[in-house]
């Protein structure tokens, strides 16, 4: 099953490094011509994940039509922001039936859209899937072993896709709880920035014990409230991806908390930085949805009045800590 990669930053990379691998034919989409030359080249995404080599069977192209041409499955990797972009420059080279994989996890700034919904609203109707899970780029570049959510309706493509996915080292589960993948990919990038600021702070394991399983809570009240279904919270889209970007070395989000809580501006951080980190566009829609529907989402009410209203972290604390008693 030939598939197609569009976007060639690292988790776009690291997919398109990794299905060849498993004996598929799989062509890398750069939106830059440079960079695709120097993928052809080098060999190497000296960019986004130096030191891996990319295999010889992998083709790469800054031509859209090509990389589609023939491909029976296409993954969309580029941030949340970028999306409705790509979609609808690809439209002309995909057919109605072609199932497309995105692996963003952000919402789309302004309109608060869910990633399959966008697609939907550009592509139409076809079979839509998300990609989710603790699945950092550096880690599955180097074939650690992987385990991940992919999200769609029940049809005979899922399977398909699910297959053209699987490697050795890469283990794709299936769930029909789309909105409840989606959002759990979202969310828990808010809460590792929260966990991020603690750590800033200089609190140690007790508070970022806490921030994850309290902010767990918060993520599946949130999920029951938008219709998803609460055992997506504790698999791997949720409890999962949330442990590892609220405590990895290699979230993005979790960074910028630590440097916020350090007392680094935001605005500084956004300068500096080449890679995207979702939870800060996720902040104020999420915050401001889960207010709509009355649901109580403390650590997110705490972190978007640090990143949004300009409020100091420490001050924060007490904020959470001195709520009123209740049950777990």
């Amino acid at each position: 099953m030939r598939s197609a990669v569009l976007g060639a930053g690292g988790w776009g990379t690291a997919l398109a490094r990794l299905l060849p691998l498993a004996g598929r034919d799989v062509t890398l989409w750069a939106r830059r011509p440079a960079l695709a030359r120097e993928l052809i080249e080098r060999r190497e995404n000296a960019s986004y994940l130096p030191g891996i080599t990319l295999p010889a069977r992998l083709a790469v192209t800054s031509d859209l039509g090509e990389a589609c041409r023939g491909a029976k499955v296409v993954l969309l990797a580029v941030p949340s922001f970028a999306m409705r972009a790509l979609a609808s420059s690809a439209t002309p080279f995909l057919g109605t039936a072609v199932p497309v994989v995105h692996v963003a996890k952000g919402l789309e700034p302004g309109s608060g859209l869910r990633m399959s919904q966008v697609i939907r609203e550009v592509l139409g109707e076809r079979p839509v899937f998300a990609l989710c899970g603790p699945s950092h780029a550096e880690e599955v570049a180097r074939d650690h072993p992987t385990a991940v959510v992919l999200a769609g309706q029940p049809t005979d493509a899922a399977q398909g896709v699910q297959q053209a996915l699987m490697a050795p080292r890469f283990r794709a589960y299936l769930s029909d709880d789309l909105p409840g993948v989606e959002y759990c990919s979202v969310v828990k990038n808010v809460l590792a920035l929260g966990t991020g600021i603690a750590d800033g702070l200089g609190y140690g394991d007790n508070t970022r014990a806490a921030l994850i399983a309290r902010g767990l809570a918060e993520m599946a009240r949130f999920g029951r409230a938008v219709g998803a279904r609460a055992e997506t919270f504790y698999g791997l889209a949720g409890l999962g991806d949330l442990v590892v970007t609220a405590t990895s070395t290699h979230s993005r989000n979790r960074r910028v908390g630590e440097r916020i809580g350090r007392g680094e501006k935001l605005k500084d951080i956004l300068a500096q930085m080449r890679m995207v980190a979702e939870g800060i566009h996720a902040v104020a829609p999420i915050r401001d949805r889960a207010r709509a529907l009355e649901v109580d989402m403390p650590i997110t009410e705490a972190v978007y009045r640090v990143l949004n209203l300009g409020e100091r972290p420490e001050d924060q604390i007490p904020a959470l800590m001195e709520r009123p008693p209740k049950w777990e």
